[in-house]
């Protein structure tokens, strides 16, 4: 008899994994790319390669409980450069980047999952900056040396507006160069910037300008199936509405 009912058992959870996953290719899988990028995503070790259990961070926690609700198959792989991991989204079939801003120019580019978070994007100054900005036109008069992000979204907005940003390969490099004076003000997100520096043991950074208020997303490359993109959307959503997304907000800010 319990042979029986474990064996029926079986025989339900197999047809719900199949029924999950039933509109799929045999052998489907989705590639999903991201960077070191806390409190978001980043490696376990800190450094630029790592693969699925050695990735940690609020959106590869949320990443991963909406794969497995919406029972895609998929794999977790953080690389070097940002611009590189991007590229591949952009190019190759079945694959994803996360997390990126959601801009006009690159709306059609992707299809999307989201928001998995906030993303301001600020103008962080010295703890004992004098510095007062009411807009990114009095960077300009003023002459301001900026600090950003090669290939991020920050900096192509910055670059678009005729600055021109000093731009470093890791966003924590702008920590440093911010307190030694080689840059007066770092461009980067919030919560993201204020975390990078606690990790350089700096605390204090004094917000001198809020300049965009945006949200974070999982761009999938646009071969992706629809049914895919809807239900990871679904996961997500159901995620929200059960406490999920803030707890796990809550491990790590």
């Amino acid at each position: 008899m319990r042979k029986g009912f474990w064996g029926c058992l079986a025989g339900l959870l197999l047809l719900s994994a199949t029924a999950a996953r039933a509109d799929l290719p045999e052998g489907y899988q989705l590639t999903l790319l991201t960077e070191n990028f806390p409190p978001y995503n980043f490696s376990v070790d800190g450094k630029n390669f790592a693969r699925d259990a050695d990735l940690k961070g609020i959106a590869v926690d949320m990443v991963r409980e909406m794969c497995q609700r919406a029972g895609i198959p998929y794999n977790l792989t953080l690389r070097f450069p940002w611009e590189r991991i991007y590229g591949m989204a952009l190019d190759q079939p079945d694959h994803g980047v996360f997390v990126t801003a959601r801009l006009p120019e690159r709306e059609a580019l992707f299809k999307w999952v989201g928001p998995i978070g906030p993303d301001d994007w600020v103008l962080l100054g010295r703890p004992d900056s004098h510095l007062q900005l009411r807009n990114l036109d009095e960077v300009r008069k003023q002459q301001l040396k900026i600090g950003a992000y090669q290939g991020d979204a920050i900096a192509e907005s910055l670059l678009k507006q005729g600055f021109t940003p000093e731009l470093a390969l890791r966003d924590q490099e702008n920590v440093q160069r911010l307190l030694k004076g080689q840059i007066d003000v770092w461009a980067t997100g919030d919560p993201a910037g204020r975390y990078l520096a606690r990790q350089e043991n700096v605390s204090g950074l004094k917000t001198l300008l809020r300049f965009n208020t945006g949200e974070l997303f999982l761009a999938l490359n646009k071969q992706t199936p629809d049914e895919v993109v809807q239900k990871l959307q679904k996961a997500l959503d159901e995620l929200r509405q059960t406490g999920e997304v803030q707890r796990i907000f809550n491990r790590y800010l």
